[in-house]
């Protein structure tokens, strides 16, 4: 009862700020953009609440309980991603565009075509994160709502109408503030978990790694002890090391094309304060990153794998610390918490596929340019919201509690970095880059990274063609090479002329949208 209460506190706080910002979203840009009005640490936090998502605290939480040192690589590579979208993307991007990753390609390339393909890639980047999340909400509420009669299939639809309407009535500044709230309620239980579970070694560091070196569980029906310390627990030979190659890449080249994580440099009012937001966002997503370190072999250590796996598996690794360490009250507010994290970052991912489908699919595709009322680009992202939530919903539902998150939300990346990476970087530095080569390069980043996975382990099991679960190593290159291939077999002078001009703005701000653009 005590974690219905906190999440229903939470649900009426979070309803509070989305009509609290439905006054506000009068325009497209205040619907899209937040009015362009965030500052450097409100958009810092919002971006470390977008990007903690649930993959990050039930999926990696539970990776390093299972599989220790193996399952931290994927906290590495979260962490680093986040020097290629401060170094390379961050101000170009905010400098260029207006609201979508596809305003930067359409300054200098044909519109329609590459807006059809960004809007295409925006979506299944999104689908894939979003099916992660529900995933991850599924088997959370579900475990705290079990005493009312709440199973998977309805949790995941409960979350799913909050999302909905977090969206459609409040825009990106509801939004904002969800993400905001969020991720300083998560941190806030991370750091006060990581504590309990160095209490229960005295604060020693020594003592806590010690024991992370004897970690006990049944493998296969019989007791074994392995060092959680040392790699191999997950990436086994042959392809082990091709895997975490692969996911490496994926992870930190796959952050600088996500949609969702894009469309927040344009709620700031200039390029500075972009790149101050991404500092922001680094320093507390690099804490949380380093403590789900404690927080998964803690629960190796104190609650057991075996214990995991036989109430709720491994994305409950985290709760049932939590349980363990502070009973009912705790596991409670973790529970809400996690609830809010859940929350934030699908109405991030809502939002950013919504503005897509709008700006770049309705307004410059089937609308071909022409003008368009900002009341009725607001209306068909509403619209948009409404159908992505119900369809991430029943796609969530279909999927079942039991995948992993951090894995699902590992082939998002792997599809960003294949097919919007690319061309994000060509268009900003190589002169000659034109339609061609971007619609070539997203079209086969799209199609290799999403053909692989299908014909991954992890979709066809033993029969699969494709040996490694993330397509990354080589559907990375191929986005790459049929970007560049494309744009070398023929010459597009119009493009190179408009580089020029890309170059002097992406580097200036030189009539770059500002917060006072209603």
């Amino acid at each position: 009862m005590t974690a219905i209460l906190m999440t229903l506190g939470f649900i009426v706080a979070t309803l509070g700020i989305t009509a609290w910002a439905s006054r506000k979203s009068s325009g497209a840009a205040s619907f899209f953009a937040a009015g362009r009005n965030i500052t450097a640490w409100q958009n810092g936090l919002a971006v470390a609440g977008d990007y903690m998502s649930a993959a990050s605290f039930l999926g990696i939480t539970g990776l390093i309980a299972y599989y220790g040192y193996d399952g931290f690589m994927y906290s590495v590579g979260f962490l680093v991603a986040y020097l290629t979208v401060l170094l390379i993307v961050a101000e170009p991007l905010r400098n260029s565009g207006k609201y979508t990753m596809a305003d930067v390609l359409a300054y200098r390339l044909r519109p329609r075509p590459v807006r059809a393909m960004a809007a295409l890639s925006t979506l299944t980047i999104s689908g894939f994160y979003m099916i992660a999340q529900m995933v991850g909400a599924g088997a959370m509420v579900s475990l705290l709502m079990k005493d009312i009669g709440m199973d998977y299939s309805l949790s995941v639809s409960a979350v799913g109408l909050l999302m909905i309407v977090y969206v459609v009535f409040g825009g990106m500044l509801a939004t904002t503030w969800v993400q905001i709230v969020k991720a300083i309620l998560l941190m806030a239980g991370v750091i006060l978990l990581t504590t309990l579970v160095l209490a229960g070694y005295g604060y020693n560091f020594g003592a806590f790694f010690d024991a992370a070196t004897r970690v006990g569980y049944t493998e296969n029906g019989v007791p074994v002890v392995r060092d959680f310390l040392q790699p191999g627990l997950y990436y086994k030979p042959p392809y082990g090391p091709l895997n975490l190659i692969s996911l490496s890449l994926a992870l930190i080249l796959g952050t600088a094309g996500l949609p969702h994580i894009l469309v927040r440099f344009y709620t700031v009012p200039d390029a500075p304060t972009a790149r101050k937001s991404v500092v922001w966002a680094m320093a507390i997503i690099g804490v949380f990153y380093v403590l789900t370190t404690f927080l998964g072999i803690g629960a190796a250590l104190l609650v057991g794998r075996d214990f995991i796996a036989a109430n709720g598996g491994i994305n409950m690794s985290a709760p049932l610390l939590a349980f363990r360490l502070g009973g009912d009250l705790f596991l409670a507010f973790i529970a809400a918490v996690t609830f809010a994290t859940i929350l934030a970052v699908v109405a991030g991912l809502t939002i950013s596929a919504s503005t897509s489908v709008a700006h770049d699919f309705y307004s410059n595709v089937l609308r071909a340019g022409k003008s368009t009322s900002p009341r009725e680009e607001v209306a068909v992202a509403r619209l948009t919201a409404v159908a992505l939530g119900l369809g991430a919903v029943g796609v969530a539902i279909l999927v079942g509690p039991s995948a992993n998150v951090a894995f699902l939300v590992g082939l998002a990346f792997a599809v960003a970095a294949s097919a919007n990476l690319p061309v994000i970087l060509l268009s900003l530095f190589w002169k000659r880059f034109h339609t061609g080569g971007a619609v070539c390069g997203m079209a086969a980043g799209l199609i290799s990274s999403i053909g692989l996975i299908a014909l991954s382990p992890s979709f066809m099991g033993a029969a699969a063609v494709f040996p490694l679960e993330n397509p990354g190593i080589v559907s990375i290159p191929v986005g790459f090479l049929a970007a560049i291939i494309g744009t070398l077999a023929v010459r597009d002078p119009q493009s190179e002329e408009k580089y020029t001009e890309l170059l002097v703005r992406a580097n200036t701000g030189l009539g770059a949208e500002k917060a006072t653009l209603h």
